[in-house]
């Protein structure tokens, strides 16, 4: 596409998505439960065909020499997809609360004010690596009742074509406008440009990604952008506790998957509890290969309680945070 084009094409996608919106804010319930449980529905009978398009992307990534936990964010297994489809029947299931109405008071004049949730409208979500966004974006555009357009990062283009088109034919089965959920088809960066300075078709843009993105996305943006910047995940565990839920929770935030962003970096420790469950996370993480790096308190504790020999490929390293830590925390 040439700048013309880009012009014209962000333009339609836009006029689309606000005609779209006004539809979908009207949909019933009913209706917008049905698309949702024909996309999980079409998300079960496309697996294969979906990996296919998937391999594509995965092929490109690894040829451009894209990092290891980049190349795992963009694959679409079937437990991958199997996830997107139950979270699309979850959606299904939870109450509709467009309409409702919270916060009524009595104003002295006798009139009574409140808050009634109504849906936004349209929303432009600019994301990075992982298709499976695609699904969850569109799945929660439709559930609250509004249109979005969709952008995703070049190295998923193949995978974000084919579920938004699975997405679209969900939506015109169920008599929903198809345009209520559009995917921007080209990787040429200039349509961000359009996307985010359209304040007459985009109430608001979401960036999901990195912090270069978010920053970008927000300097440029001539409409409200819902953003976050730095993060750290944490695990906190308290005391008193249940040692084995611990355990488990600790083990499956850090090591269920390593490339999500949401994957834990810090494991904070109560006191109470710190001798006998460091040594039981220590050994879980020695035996996948986690390196802990500790607080020099953390670490005798896992010294004095645990073979390190046998702990093999993971490493205690002492932090020079520690003495930032709260007293009744360690990490």
């Amino acid at each position: 596409m040439n700048a013309i084009n880009i012009t014209d094409y962000s333009l339609a996608l836009g006029s689309q998505a606000k005609v779209a919106s006004a539809l979908m804010a009207r949909a019933q319930a009913a209706i917008k439960n049905i698309a949702l449980r024909r996309l999980a529905a079409l998300l079960r009978e496309n697996t294969q065909a979906l990996q296919s398009d998937n391999a594509k992307d995965i092929t490109r990534a690894e040829a451009a020499g894209l990092a290891a936990p980049l190349v795992d964010r963009l694959k679409l297994t079937p437990k991958v997809l199997e996830t997107c489809a139950q979270g699309c029947e979850q959606l299904a299931a939870m109450p509709d609360i467009i309409g409702e109405i919270v916060g009524m008071k009595q104003q002295p004049s006798g009139i009574r004010v409140g808050q009634m949730r109504v849906p936004i409208g349209v929303f432009g979500m600019i994301f990075e690596s992982r298709p499976n966004v695609t699904i969850e974006a569109a799945s929660l555009s439709i559930k609250s009742g509004n249109a979005c357009i969709l952008r995703g990062g070049s190295e998923a283009i193949d995978s974000n074509k084919a579920l938004a088109k699975l997405v679209q034919q969900a939506l015109r089965e169920s008599g929903l406008p198809e345009n209520a959920v559009q995917l921007v088809q080209t990787t040429d960066r200039e349509v961000v440009g359009h996307l985010i300075a359209m304040p007459q078709f985009v109430d608001v843009i979401i960036p999901r990604g990195g912090k270069s993105l978010i920053e970008r996305i927000s300097a440029g943006a001539k409409v409200p952008v819902i953003k976050h910047l730095d993060g750290n995940c944490h695990v906190y565990v308290d005391d008193p506790c249940d040692l084995d839920m611990a355990v488990t929770v600790a083990d499956n935030a850090k090591t269920n998957k390593y490339s999500p962003c949401n994957a834990t970096e810090s494991l904070l420790v109560a006191r109470g509890v710190a001798a006998e469950f460091l040594p039981r996370i220590g050994t879980v993480y020695a035996a996948k290969g986690v390196e802990m790096r500790c607080c020099p308190e953390a670490l005798q504790i896992l010294k004095a309680n645990m073979p390190f020999p046998h702990a093999g490929r993971a490493q205690a390293a002492i932090n020079s945070v520690a003495s930032g830590m709260p007293k009744e925390a360690m990490g």
